[in-house]
């Protein structure tokens, strides 16, 4: 049987590369690693390798398959295993396996019977997934993230943590700081993998220890360089679907955190500047530079028709209550779904601490009209900060004032200055 699997994950990756280039060229990337089923009870992956259980490829068609290698590729290709910080592992990994799979499944990949999809996490990405997942605590990824040792917060996992750990570390000991390019390039051949031999003692591979943190910086600059060259390629073929296209343009744009755009944008409308106007006579007829601040007239809008979760809206107010004692900022908030909430507008002085209002109410459609209706009738201010997921009605003209659009999710703008919130 083994000729046969090989010969079955040899044809599938053959027809990725024909038919989705930009899937076929990331799989070319991994070595194929037959393991042992002791430990690998589907696929997994280490970020440099991709292992597999013979009974289970054999137990899948063709297409289940590509699917499969390119579900592992996917997770190496967007740094999955440098993302997590902080979070759980077992729910990282299935906010990782529920971002990936909507997107094969859209590219027409035919997805194994154990693949988790569910449509209302589609072009989300895995850390937008990850607080929805309260409700499906009990899931499990269909394959095995082998570059990661689970966190001190889950249960039940100290012994075996300390365990991967010490492997982890007997591992780094052994190996020089730069060994993992050199293995990789010792299992690839003018840029194309190859099927590895297993481990004949043990029925196939042994299961490789977790990355250490320079491996996982540098293998993540390399994922990255690997999709921007297959991007590229399957562009000039014409073969690149919609959704990856949207994704590799998102992910390989410059990315900053938001609270470091928010202040940056925040603190270039401010009005702090030199002046030279005359001194009084009691001052001297010496005319010298001196600082001059004027407070600055910020507009909030938080969009409440029920995509925004209360937590993340109170991060929001939070970094902008951070934000304005330093830029003397006056704030005018004001919430709307579909119309302005009944309850605003709240105002908030300079000295004020800028908090969540009790009474703001939502939960219904989307409207971006209302909100540009009322400010027409005030003063224009100094910058419009407008919260939201970006879905929903846009007014047909832009405004005279500056917009930053702080969106979570990954729909466009029309105008205004657009912050990724995520």
């Amino acid at each position: 049987m083994s000729n046969d699997i090989e010969i079955k994950l040899a044809a599938a990756r053959t027809r990725l590369i024909l038919d989705k280039p930009f899937l076929g060229a990331l799989v070319l990337r991994l070595p194929m690693l037959k393991a042992d089923p002791a430990w690998c009870k589907t696929t997994a992956t280490d970020a440099r390798s991709f292992y597999y259980n013979a009974a289970y490829i054999d137990s899948l068609s063709l297409e289940q398959t590509q699917f499969v290698l390119s579900h592992e590729a996917l997770h190496c290709a967007l740094s999955h295993f440098s993302r997590r910080m902080h979070r759980l592992k077992n729910r990282w990994d299935v906010a990782c396996d529920m971002a990936i799979n909507p997107l094969l499944v859209d590219d027409g990949l035919k997805p194994p019977a154990n693949a988790l999809y569910l449509e209302q996490f589609e072009d989300m990405t895995a850390e937008e997934i990850y607080p929805l997942l309260d409700d499906h605590e009990d899931r499990e990824p269909m394959d095995q993230h082998l570059y990661d040792v689970k966190g001190e917060q889950d249960p039940d996992n100290h012994g075996q943590q300390n365990r991967d750990s010490n492997q982890g570390q007997e591992a780094e000991e052994q190996d020089p700081p730069d060994s993992g390019g050199d293995r990789e390039n010792s299992s690839q051949e003018n840029g194309e993998s190859r099927l590895a031999e297993p481990d004949e003692g043990s029925g196939g591979a042994l299961q490789p220890p977790p990355l250490s943190e320079y491996d996982r910086k540098d293998l993540s600059v390399q994922w990255q360089q690997r999709m921007a060259g297959a991007a590229q390629q399957a562009m000039q073929a014409g073969k690149m679907g919609e959704s990856m296209a949207r994704l590799v343009d998102h992910l390989l744009q410059p990315q900053l955190p938001w609270r470091m755009l928010l202040a940056r944008y925040m603190t270039a409308v401010a009005r702090d500047d030199y002046s030279f106007q005359r001194p009084s006579r009691r001052e001297g007829s010496a005319i010298l530079p001196s600082i001059r601040s004027e407070q600055i007239n910020l507009a909030i809008v938080i969009d409440t028709s029920g995509s925004i979760s209360h937590d993340e809206i109170s991060e929001f107010i939070s970094e902008v209550n951070a934000i304005k004692g330093q830029l003397r900022a006056r704030i005018t908030l004001h919430a709307c779904d579909d119309k302005l909430s009944e309850n605003g507008p709240w105002e908030y002085e300079a000295w004020d601490t800028f908090s969540m209002p009790e009474d703001l109410d939502g939960g219904g459609g989307t409207s971006f009209v209302p909100p540009f209706e009322w400010l027409s009738t005030q003063h224009d201010p100094d910058l419009l900060l407008y919260f939201t997921d970006a879905d929903g009605l846009f007014p047909a003209h832009e405004p005279p004032y500056p917009i930053l659009w702080l969106v979570k999710g990954k729909l466009p703008v029309p105008w205004g200055q657009r912050v990724q919130l995520n």
